[in-house]
């Protein structure tokens, strides 16, 4: 296996770039590149130490867990072309926010 496309994560364990899913064919493609890329920032924004409160390490994991969701429905509304799918991109960019704020004050009443 091309390991080229592999970057060590925080433990050690390799991640594959979204990159290397890309068909040839798309490999120009302005849409595919931007979704490969959010999904590959959000596996790295998403490797942060454990710290033993369970309810800490879950808001630390979603808020790079939904800011993805936003990055890939922006993407959807700058390229996507159905009125369903546009509709539900901007539903979650508002919903996604809003939660987005809810995990951050929650993590800034733990000191974070």
């Amino acid at each position: 296996m091309d390991h080229s496309g592999m970057n060590m994560g925080n433990d050690g364990m390799a991640m594959m770039s979204h990159a290397t899913l890309i068909p040839p064919e798309l490999a120009n493609d302005p849409a595919t590149v931007a979704s490969a890329a959010a999904m590959d920032k959000m596996m790295a924004d998403m490797m942060v130490p454990y710290t033993g409160d369970p309810d800490v390490d879950f808001a630390r994991g979603m808020i790079p867990h939904h800011q993805a969701a936003i990055d890939m429905a922006k993407i959807q509304l700058e390229f996507g072309k159905d009125p369903e799918m546009r509709k539900l991109a901007e539903a979650i960019i508002a919903a996604q926010e809003s939660e987005i704020a809810t995990l951050k004050a929650f993590l800034a009443t733990k000191g974070m």
